[in-house]
Parts: structure tokens; sequence; C-alpha cells
């Protein structure tokens, strides 16, 4: 069988993380199996692609290219496809680095030629240099990291985590693009779930479809300091309630909400027994982290609610597009 050549794909948008881009670029370029390419895909920044394109321009095998769609991370994923040769795509986040063996346990989940995505864990680097005692580990989704709930090994899920994914090239012949219109542009809300209306959508093209997570394909993710404090923690809550109702829009509640449900009846139960456990045990954050469990249920059910009737009222849209020049 023909050895499949990955592309991985960074979004930037700021200079402000321009160390941690070098970094991100450094962990791909050192891994065991070595990577196709990298595309660094600039969103809308004219001064970060001059620098960028000057950094890498005697560098083998890294690409520096502009975000050809509207401005957000959707638009910056589909620019770096389309650029892309690779049978594989993967995503790293801007601020994040993959461990020397990320892509080997991503090649590995593709010997099966029905696998059309495979994602890994994101770890957490807190900018305090430890966890918030009140920060649950059921929530981890809101620093953009592995949350406490998801099977471990290799599985099959209903999604991957787009910070740290990949996907065969065909399953974007398939389904189309990300939607733009759902996930993050920028500094503004911090909405997501791209990832998961696409794989759902996916799914719904290639009934046969597999998608895996590996937990061997392990990135490390910074976690800003402003991150770190529960307004932050409020406000992602709600801004996932908005996207929620946008996925469910695009591909029905059944699948959108389906991961959901165990999620909300059983993990975060668990969760806040454990920190109901740990107060009464005396040790520190307990009673905190079960506060946390409960806010964020209420936030973002209620950003469920107001993206639901925005979306019934035509207040919110989002489209998908194909992406041209990703047939190689």
């Amino acid at each position: 069988m023909r050895t499949l050549d990955i592309s991985v794909v960074v979004c930037v948008y700021t200079e402000d993380r321009w160390e941690d881009i070098l970094a991100a670029v450094d962990s791909v370029r050192a891994q065991s199996r070595p990577a196709l390419e990298t595309l660094l895909v600039v969103d809308h920044n004219q001064a970060l692609l001059d620098r960028l394109s000057k950094e890498y321009k005697e560098t083998e095998g890294v690409r520096v290219l502009a975000n050809a769609g509207p401005r957000g991370l959707s638009a910056g994923r589909n620019t770096g496809i389309a650029a892309s040769y690779g049978d594989v795509i993967a995503f790293l986040d801007d601020d994040a680095v993959a461990e020397r063996d990320w892509l080997l346990h991503f090649a590995e989940g593709y010997e099966d030629p029905l696998v059309m995505a495979v994602g890994g864990r994101t770890m957490p680097i807190w900018a305090s240099g430890r966890r918030p005692a009140w920060f649950p580990e059921e929530f981890d989704w809101v620093v953009g990291c592995t949350y406490k709930g998801l099977p471990p090994g290799r599985v099959q899920v209903r999604n991957v985590l787009g910070g740290n994914a990949s996907f065969r090239r065909s399953a974007f012949d398939a389904a189309g693009g990300f939607a733009t219109g759902i996930g993050r542009d920028g500094d503004k809300r911090p909405l997501g779930c791209e990832e998961t209306e696409l794989c759902i959508r996916l799914t719904h093209a290639r009934p046969d479809a597999v998608l895996l997570i590996d937990d061997r394909a392990v990135i490390h993710h910074r976690v800003p300091e402003a991150r770190e404090h529960f307004a932050y923690f409020r406000t992602r809550t709600y801004a996932e309630g908005l996207s929620k109702a946008l996925v469910a829009r695009s591909v029905g509640a059944d699948k959108g909400l389906e991961s959901e449900r165990r999620y909300t009846t059983r993990v975060l139960p668990a969760g806040v027994a454990r920190g109901l456990r740990d107060a009464l045990l005396a040790r520190p954050g307990g009673a905190g982290r079960a506060a946390a469990i409960v806010t964020g249920v209420v936030t973002a059910a209620g950003g469920y609610v107001l993206g639901s009737v925005r979306a019934r009222r035509g207040g919110a849209t989002f489209s998908v597009v194909r992406i041209e020049g990703a047939e190689r």
C-alpha cells in the first residue's frame, strides 16, 4: 500500500503569538514521520504575512500564504486544504506544539481505508504554571484541550477536535470544507464547533466513514492567563451554546447533540459529585469545580436557546464551500 503524504496546516492571525508560531512549525519539522509540507495560513494580517514570508523564505517544506476567504479560522483552514498537496491534511493550533510521534500515530489510523479523520489528545500548558483549583477537567474544551469524559485509547468518535486533527483529502471531496460563520474570527466571541459540523456532515455524505481519536497523538496547547479566569469560562461556554445551535440547524438536533446528551447526563453529574466530595474532605477547589460545572451547563444552555431563536429568525447564517483545487 502506498505511503500517504501528510500536509500540516497552521492558521495564524496575530504577531502576538510570534514565538508560539515558530515553536509550532519547529515541532512539525521535528516529527519522526516527516510531513510533506507545512502551510502557514495568515488571516488578513499583512504585517504578519510579510514577516512570516521573510522568516521562512529559505526554509524548505514551509509555505506562507494568505487566507483567500473571509476572515476567520474556517476560511483559513479551507485555504490551506486547497493549497496543500498531501493525501491527508493535519491541523495544528498556532499556540501548540506537537510531540515527536504526532504524525506517526495519525498515519497509523489511515491504514484502514474507511478512516476519514483522526484526532489526538491536547494537553493544556497553563500560563500560571498549574491548573486553577476551580477549573474542572470536564470543561477543558473551554481552553481547546481534551476534556475528562472522552474515552481513552484509539476509539471511534462522532467528531474530532479541530486544533489537533487530520482528515483524508477525500473527506473534503465528499463533504466540502469547513463552514464559515460558525467558528472563530480572530479576537471576537470565542465560537467553535466548526469541526463538529464538518464531521457530522461527512458521515452523512459517507455513511461508511470512520472517525477516530488516538490519544497517543499528543500536542501541548498554551492557555494564556486571560483564559484562566472565570469570566472567560462563562463567555466560552455561552459561545459554545450559540455554536451548537448552528450545528443543530445544519445537521439536525439528533446528531448535533448526540454526544452532548451523554456528556451532560453522565460525565457532568459525576464531576459535580466529585467536586462536592472534595469540598466535604476540605480539598482545594472542590466546591468551585462543582459550581463551575453547573454554571457551564446553564450558560451553554442559555446560548443554545438564544442561538436557536436567532437561527429560526434567520439572524445567524453560515455557508459551506466546495474546496477548489483539493484534488491533486
